[in-house]
């Protein structure tokens, strides 16, 4: 076994037996003198515990034993749930909430709307940032529950006003945080980030008609997806 491998199999064991969830760690000068190796031993096996989900570094704060990945399954729910099905507390704080135009890259979606309402929210998992969302909606299906705490879902909101969300089509990519969303999430600008970009539709009358834009900017060291994957015969072969 390499001489990292033992440090992080020893790390492990000591988070295990004497951290809980949110505790923060020794330093690395602690772990040095611990495990009797250097700092670049120490370095790469907490980078490795970070990458495998048991770790969390925090921009200028320090390293945190994880509360856990929230796992998301690819399927049409609020990030409510998907937090509460991970055994976590979900939070949100408005960070900004106004009218505006139809920004150009959404007249195309929100065709015959005059204003949206713009809302930016930090999502958190037990008080800790998990994303940023934002989303416009538009101002006639926002209007009855504009008022309304905007903390809570978007999609419970939606369903009370009469407009249950009931499709959407949603994009993944990596990507690199703003320096404003960084700040948010607690991470550096350099840090990867999951990117996501959903447009939902409601029906109205029958018609399908579009109700809401989000582009979601995940840590990544805070969420994962999940995904089952068939082949389309009944039979795979190897090539």
């Amino acid at each position: 076994m390499l001489k990292h491998e033992r440090v992080r199999a020893q790390l492990e064991e000591l988070i295990h037996s004497n951290y809980r969830s949110g505790d923060c760690l020794p330093g690395e000068r602690f772990l040095e003198q611990k495990f009797g190796v250097s700092r670049i031993t120490v370095r790469r096996a907490i980078s490795e515990l970070v990458h495998a989900g048991l770790l969390v570094r925090v921009h200028g704060k320090g390293t945190f034993v994880s509360h856990g990945r929230v796992q998301s399954h690819l399927h049409l729910a609020s990030f409510h749930e998907d937090i509460r099905n991970a055994g976590m507390t979900p939070g949100t704080k408005v960070i900004d909430a106004y009218w505006e135009e139809p920004p150009e890259n959404l007249q195309k979606f929100f065709p015959q709307t005059q204003r949206l309402l713009h809302l930016k929210r930090l999502r958190l998992g037990n008080g800790l940032p998990v994303s940023v969302d934002q989303s416009w909606i538009p101002e006639d299906i926002a209007q009855p529950f504009v008022h309304s705490d905007l903390t809570s879902s978007l999609y419970e909101l939606f369903s009370s006003s009469g407009t249950p969300v009931v499709g959407a089509q949603q994009t993944v990519e990596a990507g690199k945080p703003s320096e404003d969303l960084a700040h948010l999430l607690e991470i550096s600008p350099r840090e990867p980030v999951l990117i996501f970009h959903r447009y939902s539709y409601t029906l109205i009358d029958g018609i399908k008609f579009p109700i809401e834009h989000t582009v979601s900017t995940y840590r990544a060291d805070r969420y994962r997806l999940s995904m089952h994957v068939e082949s389309s015969s009944s039979t795979c072969s190897a090539r």
